[in-house]
C-alpha cells in the first residue's frame, strides 16, 4: 500500500503536525507500505534540524529523521520555504525541497492520502 500523508499546520502550537508525523512513522514501519510526506505552509518547519526544545516536548525533526530511516520520503513545498526564509540546508538529512509538481505526483502515486 503506497499512503501520502500532507501536513500543513506549524509544528508547534497545535498536535497536527504532531499527529501527522506519528502516523507517518508508525506506517513506515510496516510491512509493505510505503509512506511519502509532503509539507505544505509552516508544516516545512518540523523538517528543521536541530530543533531546541524544552524537556517534554516532542521533537519533530527526530520524528521527521526516524521516517527517512524507515524508508520513508519527505518533501517540503520550496515555495513555502522561500516565504519563511529556509534554505535547504536547514532541513533534516532526507527531507528535501520539493515542488507543487512533486506533490501533484505523489498524489497520484497513494492509495490514500490523509491530511492534517
Amino acid at each position: 500500500m503506497k499512503l501520502l500523508i500532507v501536513l500543513n499546520d506549524p509544528p508547534y502550537g497545535t498536535e497536527r503536525a504532531y499527529n501527522g508525523l506519528r502516523l507517518a512513522g508508525a506506517l513506515s514501519k510496516r510491512e509493505g507500505v510505503q509512506v511519502r510526506v509532503f509539507l505544505f505552509g509552516d508544516a516545512v518547519g518540523c523538517a528543521i534540524r536541530n530543533q531546541k526544545l524544552p524537556n517534554g516536548y516532542y521533537h519533530l525533526d527526530r520524528m521527521v529523521s526516524a521516517i527517512v530511516r524507515h524508508g520513508g520520503e519527505i518533501g517540503c513545498c520550496g515555495t513555502c520555504m522561500d516565504a519563511r526564509g529556509l534554505t535547504d540546508e536547514l532541513l533534516v538529512d532526507g527531507a528535501h525541497r520539493s515542488t507543487l509538481e512533486e506533490a501533484t505526483d505523489w498524489t497520484i502515486w497513494a492509495d490514500k492520502v490523509v491530511t492534517f
